[in-house]
C-alpha cells in the first residue's frame, strides 16, 4: 500500500486503459496523482473513484501535443505539492493503421506530436524540478511495436521506436542527477479499443505470445509501479517488455 507513499506523480493519457490502471495503482500505493488527458468525463470519474477509495488524485485537461498544456499541467502539480517525483508518459495516438504507401502526413503528424513530442514536452517541463530535488523517475510507455515488426502501422511503429532512443538519451544525460528514465513496452493488452474474444485479430495476438493470452492494463501498471518506485533505484535506461513473451521468440 505504500510503495510510492507521499510521491507526486503525473500520468499522461490517464483517463482510460493502461493509463487509468497506472493512475489507480499509483494512488492505491500512496502517491498523489495528476491525471492529464483530453477525455474530461472519464478522467474526472476515475479521480472520483480514487477519492472514494481514500486515494488522492486530480484531473487536468491537457492536450499533450501542445507545449503550453504540458507546462500548465506540470505547474499545477508543483503548485499543489512543491515537487514532482514520477512522470509517466503514457499518451499516444493509434488511429486507423496504414502501411507506407497508404499512410498520410496527417497520420504521421499526429503520431509524432502526441507520443513523441508529448513525451518531450512533459519531460522537459518536469526535469528542472527533478534536478532541483536530485531525484525522479520517468516511465515512458512505448510498445513492443518498437521491438518487433507489425503490419500496416508504420507511423505508430516508427514513433514508438523513436521513444526508445529518447529514453536512452534522457537516461544518459540525467543519470548524474539521480533521475531514472525507463521504457515500458506493452504487448497485446485488452482495452476498450482492442480486439475481443472471438475476433480473428484477438486469436492472432494470443497465438503470438508465449503465455497464449492477451494481457490486462493492471499487469502493465504493476510494471510501471516498479519502475516508478524506489525498488528500481538502480534501474535506468532499460526497455521492459510486458508482452506475455511475444518478443522472446
Amino acid at each position: 500500500m505504500n510503495r510510492v507513499k507521499e510521491k507526486v506523480a503525473i500520468v499522461t493519457g490517464g483517463a482510460n486503459g493502461i493509463g487509468k490502471a497506472i493512475c489507480e495503482l499509483l494512488a492505491e500505493e500512496g502517491a498523489w496523482v495528476l491525471v492529464a488527458d483530453i477525455e474530461d468525463e472519464p478522467g474526472r470519474e476515475m479521480v472520483r473513484g480514487i477519492a472514494k477509495k481514500g486515494g488522492r488524485a486530480e484531473y487536468f485537461h491537457a492536450d499533450v501535443s501542445r507545449r503550453e498544456d504540458a507546462a500548465a499541467a506540470v505547474q499545477k502539480a508543483v503548485e499543489q505539492n512543491g515537487r514532482i517525483d514520477i512522470l509517466c508518459n503514457n499518451a499516444a495516438y493509434l488511429g486507423k493503421s496504414h502501411a507506407i504507401l497508404e499512410s498520410t502526413d496527417q497520420e504521421w503528424d499526429k503520431c509524432i506530436k502526441v507520443a513523441l513530442m508529448g513525451t518531450h514536452y512533459f519531460t522537459k517541463e518536469a526535469l528542472p524540478y527533478m534536478i532541483r530535488q536530485k531525484k525522479g523517475s520517468i516511465v515512458n510507455v512505448v510498445s513492443i511495436q518498437a521491438l518487433a515488426g507489425m503490419m500496416t502501422s508504420v507511423a505508430y511503429t516508427a514513433t514508438k521506436a523513436a521513444l526508445l532512443g529518447y529514453t536512452l538519451s534522457a537516461a544518459y544525460d540525467y543519470g548524474p542527477h539521480n533521475i531514472r528514465v525507463n521504457s515500458l513496452c506493452p504487448g497485446p493488452i485488452q482495452t476498450r479499443i482492442s480486439a475481443g474474444p472471438g475476433e480473428a485479430h484477438y486469436k492472432w495476438q494470443c497465438d503470438n505470445t508465449v503465455l497464449g493470452r492477451v494481457g490486462y492494463p493492471e499487469e502493465v501498471a504493476w510494471a510501471a509501479l516498479f519502475l516508478a518506485s524506489d525498488e528500481a533505484s538502480y534501474v535506468t535506461g532499460v526497455t521492459l517488455p510486458v508482452d506475455g513473451g511475444w518478443t522472446s521468440k
